[in-house]
C-alpha cells in the first residue's frame, strides 16, 4: 500500500510475460534492478557541455536517483507522493473468456461509456462494444450485435452466478436496499481479471501496481471464499504456497508469473499472518476443501513455525516493515514493531492454531496457541495502556492498524472499538474519507480507499450497521465513472490512484457480507 508506488501507467503487456532477469522463486537474492529504480538517468548527447559541467549533472543525476531507491527502499511512506493523477483509466476492458485477460480504457474514451451490466465489456459512447476476445489478450471494438459480445456477458454473468453478489441487506434504519449490488458485481469481476490463471492476484493492472502481494492477495482470497468463489481462492493460496521460501516467508511483492521482485524492498512480516488468516477463513467456509490445494499444510506449518520461533522475550514478533511498506527505523519506536504487524501475526497463529487442531495435529495446535497467548499478552502490556497505537509509546500516534485486532480478526473489546473510533476521528478529512494514519507524511489531503474499507469492514463486523453503510456509501460514490474502486480520492472527491485496486474491493465484498451474515473469528483458546 506504499504511496510511493508508480504513478504511471504501463503499456498493457502479455498478462504473464517473464520479467526479465528477476530473482527465481525462493531465491535469496536482493540484487536491485536497474530498470526498476524509478527516475533512471536517460542517456542523451553531450552537446557543448564542458566536461566539468558534465560531470557535475552526471553527479546530481546519480545523487538523485540514489535519493530517490533510498526512499523506496525506505517504504513508501517517506517517498515524496506525486502529484499527477497517474491512474489513467477508470477500469479494465474484460472478455469472458479465459484467463479474463483485463487491459485499461483510455480516459479519452471512458467518458459516457458504461459497462454491459454485470459484465467486464463496455458500451462506448458511439454504441459500439469494447471487450476482449475469449482466450485473447487484445481488446476489439466490435458492433452491439456481435455474438462475441454475447458470448462475454454471458460468460462474465454466469460466473457471477455461480456465487453470491453481496449486497449489505437492508438498511436497517430506512428498511431499503442501500443501493450496493453493483459495486460488489463490479468488485468481483475486477477481482477476476486481476488474478491470473496461476493465482498471482495482482494489487492493480498498472505499472508498479501490477504486482503480487501477498497481503493484498490473502484478502482477495478471503473475497472470493466469502463470495462462493472457491476455485479462484484456492488457486491464490496455492500460488502462495508455490512462492514461499522454506523459511516461512515471503517476498514483499511478486511478478505474475511467481518470481520475487528484487528492489531492496524488505520482506514484510504481517503477510505470514494475513495468509493463514486467509487460509483459515477458507477453510471455515470449505471444510471438505483439504486435500485439494496441495502444499497448502506445509505453507500453514512453515509460516506459522516462523511466526512462533520469532517471538521476543516480551511476547512480540520482530520489527519488521507491514501495510505501509515504510522501513522500522522511522517509526516512533524502532526497536519494536508495529501493530500493522502485531494484528496480523496475533489473527495468524490463531488461525493456524485452529487449523492444526481441525487436523488433529494437537501438537503445533498447542505451540502455537501458547504463541499466541504470548502475543496477545504483550499487546495488553503494551499497547493497551497507550490506547492501541501504531508504535507502544505515550503519545503514539494512531493509525487503520487497530482495526487488525478488531473484528473479524479479533473478537470484540471495548478497549480496541473504543481506540477505533479515535483512529477513525484523527484520520478523518473533509472529503470524508480517512488517511492511512494521524499525521501522515504522504499527500495530507488524499484520501485512501483501504482504510475506509478496512473501517467499514471493522463496524460491519462488529455489528455497528450505520457506520458500515455510511464507509460503504462514501465507497460507492467516489468510484470512477465506470464504477471501479480507486485506490485514492483528492481533495476534489476525484478518484486519484490506480482503479480497480484490489484490496479496496476485497474488503468492500467482506464488509458486505459481514452485514448479512457474520464473519468467522480465529478463537482465541
Amino acid at each position: 500500500m506504499a504511496d510511493e508506488r508508480d504513478t504511471r501507467v504501463a503499456e498493457p503487456v502479455s498478462a504473464d510475460a517473464a520479467p526479465g532477469r528477476a530473482a527465481q522463486v525462493r531465491s535469496g537474492s536482493h540484487a536491485v534492478r536497474s530498470d526498476l529504480v524509478p527516475g533512471s538517468p536517460v542517456q542523451r548527447p553531450p552537446g557543448r557541455r564542458s566536461g566539468r559541467r558534465r560531470r557535475t549533472r552526471v553527479f546530481r543525476r546519480t545523487g538523485a536517483v540514489l535519493l530517490v531507491a533510498a526512499l523506496i527502499a525506505t517504504g513508501g511512506a517517506t517517498a515524496p507522493e506525486r502529484t499527477e493523477p497517474g491512474w489513467a483509466s477508470p477500469g479494465l476492458i474484460g472478455g469472458g473468456g479465459w484467463p479474463f485477460t483485463g487491459v485499461p480504457l483510455p480516459p479519452e474514451e471512458a467518458e459516457g461509456a458504461v459497462y454491459l451490466p454485470d459484465s467486464s465489456a463496455v458500451r462506448l459512447p458511439d454504441g459500439r462494444i469494447r471487450l476482449i476476445p475469449s482466450g485473447g489478450e487484445k481488446p476489439v471494438t466490435v458492433a452491439a450485435d456481435d455474438p462475441m459480445v454475447r458470448h462475454a456477458v454471458h460468460s462474465d454473468s454466469s460466473w457471477l452466478s455461480q456465487g453470491t453478489i453481496p449486497t449489505g441487506g437492508l438498511d436497517p434504519v430506512t428498511g431499503t436496499d442501500p443501493g450496493f449490488r453493483d459495486m460488489a458485481a463490479r468488485a468481483l469481476l475486477d477481482l477476476r481479471l486481476l488474478t491470473r490463471p496461476n493465482g498471482a492476484s495482482l494489487a492493480s493492472w498498472y505499472s508498479k501496481w501490477r504486482y503480487a502481494w501477498p497481503r493484498d492477495s490473502a484478502f482477495a482470497a478471503a473475497a472470493f471464499t466469502v463470495t462462493g468463489h472457491p476455485a479462484e481462492a484456492r488457486r491464490i493460496l496455492g500460488f502462495l504456497s508455490e512462492v514461499q521460501s522454506e523459511d516461512g516467508m515471503w517476498a514483499a511483492r511478486y511478478h505474475a508469473n511467481g518470481t520475487a521482485v528484487t528492489d531492496g524492498r524488505a520482506a514484510q512480516l504481517d503477510s505470514l499472518g494475513w495468509v493463514l488468516w486467509a487460509t483459515w477463513f477458507h477453510r471455515q467456509h470449505h471444510p471438505q476443501a483439504d486435500g485439494e490445494v496441495p502444499g497448502v499444510w506445509p505453507m500453514v506449518r512453515r509460516a506459522a513455525d516462523h511466526l512462533a520461533r520469532s517471538l521476543d522475550a516480551e511476547g512480540l514478533p520482530p520489527a519488521s516493515s507491514d501495510y505501509w511498506e515504510r522501513d522500522p527505523r522511522h517509526e516512533q519506536d524502532p526497536r519494536r514493531p508495529t501493530l500493522g504487524v502485531v494484528g496480523p501475526v496475533l489473527a495468524g497463529l490463531r488461525s493456524a492454531a485452529d487449523l492444526a487442531a481441525s487436523r488433529g495435529d494437537g501438537a503445533k495446535a498447542a505451540e502455537w496457541r501458547h504463541a499466541a497467548r504470548r502475543v496477545s499478552a504483550a499487546v495488553d502490556r503494551q499497547f493497551a495502556p497507550f490506547g492501541y497505537p501504531r508504535s507502544p509509546v505515550p503519545g503514539g500516534l494512531m493509525d487503520t492498524s487497530v482495526t487488525f485486532i478488531a473484528p473479524p480478526f479479533a473478537a470484540a473489546d471495548p478497549g480496541v472499538t473504543g481506540a477505533v473510533f479515535d483512529a477513525a476521528r484523527k484520520q478523518a478529512l473533509p472529503n470524508g474519507g480517512v488517511l492511512p494514519g494521524e499525521r501522515w507524511a504522504g499527500s495530507p489531503d488524499v484520501a485512501w480507499t483501504p482504510e475506509v474499507a478496512m473501517f467499514g469492514l471493522a463496524a460491519a463486523a462488529s455489528g455497528r450497521t450505520g457506520d458500515a453503510l455510511s464507509r460503504l456509501s462514501w465507497l460507492s460514490a467516489h468510484r470512477t465513472s465506470l464504477g471501479v474502486l480507486p485506490e485514492k480520492v483528492g481533495p476534489d472527491s476525484r478518484p486519484a490512484g490506480p482503479a480497480p485496486l484490489g484490496w479496496t474491493a476485497a474488503l468492500v465484498l467482506l464488509s458486505l457480507s459481514a452485514l448479512q451474515d457474520p464473519l468467522p473469528v480465529p478463537p482465541a483458546d
